[in-house]
């Protein structure tokens, strides 16, 4: 076997009352794609900062060892001068600049006077942009492109400094299918010309598809590494959660009661172009105590449907009627959906959902302050008291609700979001793509919150782009298409071919 381009020998890091690495070791050989697979908090992330200098040199122990050559990276200026270059999961781009200038920022193409060589840095940004299959205009603003060719760009941008390896971070979690098939093939293109790729993902059947290797890392410390004749998505599961689960979804025995959410002929337009149709005449309904799945691909209306319910939060020209145990009720602003018994919990946690620079505590209570309100002021005891209830109930894994919310693992965000909300005490919670962007084991958790929260006789419903989840936690399903709703299921009758024919059916023209 050939010498490995990587070692990590006994990676230790602390932070303050937490241990995030325990002695944890990783060997990458030349010009594979390695995997490196586990739980939100395990310590992947972690474990890839201190490899690209993010945590420098004398704030972990353990040695890193590149080509045979020990190694100590104090900036990521250090480990990209070696050839390592990271592209974070939240993508480090300035969206006012153009492709080009991104590509070369503090990397610029100067002339013979020291000023940047504006017509050769086109050119060369134009090359690398065909490298990673990219037509678009070097000048183009970065705002001026969806999130898969950014996704693109900083592969660009990494070439250019010379990449020899490339981490990359949850690449995939904030893309459609296709863009995610576009750049995995990329990946392996790059495997082709020699570059040797580091793989964070929580994605098992795209791992699958691109890892030579993988490594498992359980709180902090590492498992095995699996080759990939013996990758299987059970043995990856059993690792990172430590048990087998036979089952991805929780038992859920239905106890469904009365109507509860009657909504008829909804309609929304979109908010900038008054002519242009989002969510047509839809039209759905749900009990106490049911889950009801919406299926639909990308643009098929599923979220713009959501937020003009709650609140108006989306759209124009709304209109539409909403009962709520047969009585009609008002939604047309956010504080009138929640007093009539309405939460959303959105699919961008990180934007919409929570509060990241503020701690578990206020996040948990914002929706809901009136109920802590004494004398027009908030309890802030009772307040504490709550956000701590919520955290062993919820199983949020922090040492305190003063912990800043952007600190937690994505699976304990969402968490935090569910918290928020269920304690709004709605009647019926909307969850848009409620396990978006994180693992496995934290899924189920979620899961079985749902499942909770059904049973406790709340109407829930789920949005997913993942029609197996729908199908496995849902009682009954709705397929969108075109703003339209195009069939319904009960669960029995569910199949994956039955759903996706009714996503993918057309409006009449």
């Amino acid at each position: 076997m050939p010498q490995p381009i990587l070692e990590m020998r006994g990676i230790t890091k602390t932070f303050p009352g937490v241990k995030a690495l325990s002695n944890v070791t990783l060997s990458v050989q030349p010009g594979e794609v390695h995997a490196i697979c586990g739980e939100n908090g395990a310590g992947k992330s972690t474990l890839m900062k201190v490899l690209s200098g993010v945590y420098p040199h004398g704030t972990y122990t353990g040695d890193i060892v590149l080509e045979g050559e020990a190694v100590e990276f104090r900036s990521l200026s250090d480990s990209e001068a070696k050839g390592i270059v990271i592209i974070h999961q939240e993508l480090a781009l300035s969206p006012h600049l153009s492709i080009a200038e991104n590509i070369f920022l503090n990397n610029e193409v100067r002339g013979p006077l020291g000023l940047i060589d504006w017509n050769k840095t086109n050119f060369e940004a134009a090359k690398l942009l065909a490298r990673v299959g990219l037509r678009e205009n070097p000048t183009t603003a970065i705002k001026n492109i969806g999130v898969g060719k950014q996704q693109l760009v900083e592969i660009a941008k990494a070439l250019s400094k010379r990449v020899k390896i490339l981490i990359l971070d949850e690449p995939t979690a904030a893309l459609n299918d296709e863009d995610s098939d576009h750049l995995l093939d990329l990946i392996l293109h790059l495997k082709g010309q020699g570059i040797t790729s580091i793989i964070i993902s929580h994605k098992l059947n795209e791992i699958k598809k691109v890892a030579d290797s993988v490594t498992v890392i359980r709180d902090g410390k590492t498992i095995e590494t699996i080759a990939k004749g013996e990758v299987t998505e059970d043995r990856i599961i059993r690792d990172m959660v430590g048990r087998d689960l036979e089952h991805r979804y929780p038992d859920h025995t239905p106890d469904i009661g009365e109507e509860l959410l009657r909504v008829e002929d909804w309609t929304a337009y979109h908010p900038q172009d008054g002519g242009r149709v989002m969510v047509d005449k839809v039209s759905i309904t749900v009990k106490a105590g049911e889950i009801v799945g919406i299926a639909g691909l990308m643009g098929a209306g599923r979220t713009e449907f959501a937020m003009s319910l709650f609140g108006q939060s989306y759209g124009s020209k709304i209109s539409g009627r909403v009962f709520l145990r047969g009585k009609e009720i008002k939604t047309r602003t956010v504080s009138e959906a929640i007093a009539n018994g309405l939460a959303y919990a959105t699919e961008d946690r990180k934007t919409y959902g929570l509060n990241l620079i503020e701690d578990i505590k206020r996040n948990v209570s914002m929706a809901a302050l009136r109920k802590l309100e004494s004398a027009g002021l908030v309890n802030d005891n009772e307040e504490y008291k709550v956000a701590n209830e919520y955290r062993r109930d919820l199983n949020i894994k922090a040492p305190s609700v003063l912990v800043k919310t952007g600190k937690l693992s994505g699976g304990n965000q969402q968490k935090v979001v569910l918290s928020k909300w269920i304690y709004s005490d709605p009647d019926v919670l909307i969850l848009d793509e409620p396990t978006r962007g994180i693992d496995v084991g934290a899924k189920y958790e979620i899961y079985t919150i749902i499942n909770r929260l059904a049973a406790s006789g709340k109407g829930i419903i789920v949005i997913s782009s993942e029609l197996p989840e729908l199908l496995g936690i849902s009682d009954r399903v709705y397929a969108l298409s075109e703003g339209r709703i195009t069939g319904e299921l009960p669960i029995a009758e569910a199949t994956p071919e039955s759903v996706l024919k009714l996503m993918t059916m057309e409006k009449p023209r």
